[in-house]
């Protein structure tokens, strides 16, 4: 018997692009109620995802659309590092 294995797919809550888990970037709130980008996907709590687009990532954070989906109120220190690590990502991929 032949079985192929499925690629989890996941939406981009910005722009709603279907894409794989791995073509995706997760943004995670922990159980201790901080939210936090996940490039490995693999941190405990409620995850988000996104495309790996600036305009995205930064729309996600801009009209609130983390705070809805994680169902969390984002303090301005979690928001203010949220957008360093979002930079530095951006940054990174540009590099790529």
């Amino acid at each position: 018997m032949n079985t192929t294995k499925k690629t989890p797919q996941r939406t981009c809550v910005v722009c709603r692009t279907v894409g794989s888990k791995r073509g995706l970037l997760r943004v995670v709130r922990t159980p201790e109620g901080q939210v936090l980008l996940d490039p490995s996907g693999r941190l405990a709590g409620r995850g988000a995802y996104l495309c790996r687009e600036a305009s995205c990532l930064n729309l996600a954070l801009k009209d609130n659309k983390i705070e809805h989906i994680l169902k969390v109120k984002i303090s301005p220190e979690d928001r203010e590092l949220l957008k360093t690590n979002i930079g530095e990502y951006i940054k990174e991929q540009a590099l790529v």
